[in-house]
């Protein structure tokens, strides 16, 4: 769960044979958000309507992103809380938790109509409302230390025995490169007290892989904040020397060619007078 780069390794996972449920609430990118939409997992509580809102001709959920967003309030519900009881389901079997923050920086709903539920709550994604309903402003380390240190006991708890942080290579540009580099530090200082905390936690270092190894600019995409395919590669590469062993990523590309095979089409020529 969280920030686009978990797509980028979860799809890699699932693409290897791992059971994986990647981003089910959609990308999400401040720790807030993540450990919210996780509560509500482990709690398996639906939304209500007090948790959505009409803008634009759809319906939104506060906690989910805008591909659960849809022109009817009902079917809008039952998208969002059908990812609640698929991911409920899925933590009480996989013991193991990748979690990817991409900001320290969040968005709090202060509109006086925004329903009592959500005032002044942390929302996943503001949907293109008007920036005054919203407080921004960015965490702090032990903001993040609490909130998450209290997270882990809970999914603990829960059965899982294994958490993987990492901080997001891609780069959030709103507030300038300074500002980009004041939350990704914010971030890391508060995943390395976390770790201390908890001997569940460990951490990937995607972030530091991208911007202090691979320094080019071919590793980059055309935006110029988003990893190349190539780098992808190469991150996805130093995560399994570091999370697997020698045989399971002999067993993953097995797999992965397995997978190629099946979707190989043959030439044949129907022309052909033979």
């Amino acid at each position: 769960m969280g920030s686009c780069f978990t797509d980028h390794i979860g799809q890699r996972l699932i693409q290897s044979g791992f059971e994986v449920l990647c981003n089910p609430f959609g990308t999400l990118y401040n720790p807030c958000s993540v450990a919210a939409c996780m509560q509500q997992a482990l709690r398996n509580e639906p939304i209500t309507e007090q948790h959505l809102v009409y803008h634009d001709g759809l319906w939104h959920s506060w906690l989910h992103h805008s591909r659960f967003s849809h022109p009817d309030k009902t079917e809008c519900l039952n998208r969002c809380n059908d990812s609640i009881v698929q991911t409920h389901n899925f933590l009480a079997q996989h013991p193991t938790i990748i979690i990817t923050f991409g900001t320290a920086y969040i968005f709090s709903l202060i509109a006086p109509d925004a329903s009592p539920q959500m005032r002044h709550r942390v929302v996943a994604n503001c949907h293109k409302l008007p920036s005054g309903m919203f407080e921004r402003r960015r965490l702090s380390i032990s903001e993040i230390v609490n909130l998450w240190g209290d997270m882990v006991v809970q999914l603990e708890y829960a059965g899982v025995t294994q958490i993987i942080f990492t901080v997001s290579p891609i780069r959030h540009m709103a507030d300038g490169a300074h500002g980009n580099q004041l939350s990704k530090s914010t971030l890391l200082m508060a995943v390395d007290h976390l770790i201390e905390l908890h001997p569940i936690c460990s951490y990937f270092d995607s972030y530091e892989i991208l911007l202090d190894e691979l320094r080019d600019y071919r590793f980059y995409d055309r935006d110029m904040c988003h990893p190349s395919s190539l780098a992808v590669d190469i991150i996805w590469e130093r995560f399994q020397q570091t999370f697997m062993t020698a045989q399971t990523i002999e067993l993953a590309r097995q797999y992965e060619r397995q997978q190629r095979q099946s979707l190989h089409r043959p030439n044949i020529n129907y022309n052909s007078t033979e």
